[in-house]
């Protein structure tokens, strides 16, 4: 299936469901599917939809963005910098987390069972219902420590 026919399925299932689709949200969501697995901030986002030409200000990349969260489209992750990242949901693909260098910012996805059953568990131990679990591992590359994580070790 190529990107188009998925994402024309997707928005075909928005419409069905409901959701009115405006081209800024089109757009949007065709460049989350070509973007592949690449985690996109808001300021990415506004920086491809000007580069193509789309009169849309940062303010409305930002709403589209969270109406998109909210529809269940994308998916906001907190890698701990001054803004979020999204990428888009894939409800057929089990869940996978983040392993973020803290030198270079590198972004390292994982799939772990037992992590995301650890989730389940202590979900059900407090009576929640599971919506979204994102575990995350903050370190240092090994090859990639800068000149002040390299003094203080000498």
């Amino acid at each position: 299936m190529t990107i188009d026919d998925k994402t024309e399925e997707l928005l075909k299932n928005l419409r069905a469901q409901g959701y009115r689709i405006t081209p800024q949200r089109e757009t949007v969501i065709r460049i989350f599917q070509e973007a592949g697995d690449k985690h996109l901030s808001a300021e990415d986002v506004y920086e491809i939809l000007q580069a193509g030409g789309e009169q849309v200000s940062l303010a409305t990349t930002y709403r589209t963005l969270k109406m998109l969260v909210k529809m269940n489209i994308l998916r906001e992750l907190d890698f701990a910098e001054t803004h979020k990242h999204y990428e888009l949901v894939d409800e057929n693909a089990p869940p996978h987390h983040h392993i973020i260098c803290l030198n270079c910012n590198k972004t390292i996805e994982f799939e772990d069972e037992l992590v995301n059953e650890l989730g389940k568990r202590i979900a059900e131990k407090y009576g929640v219902e599971v919506v979204d679990m994102q575990f995350q591992i903050f370190a240092n590359c090994p090859n990639e420590e800068d000149d002040e994580n390299r003094k203080h070790r000498q």
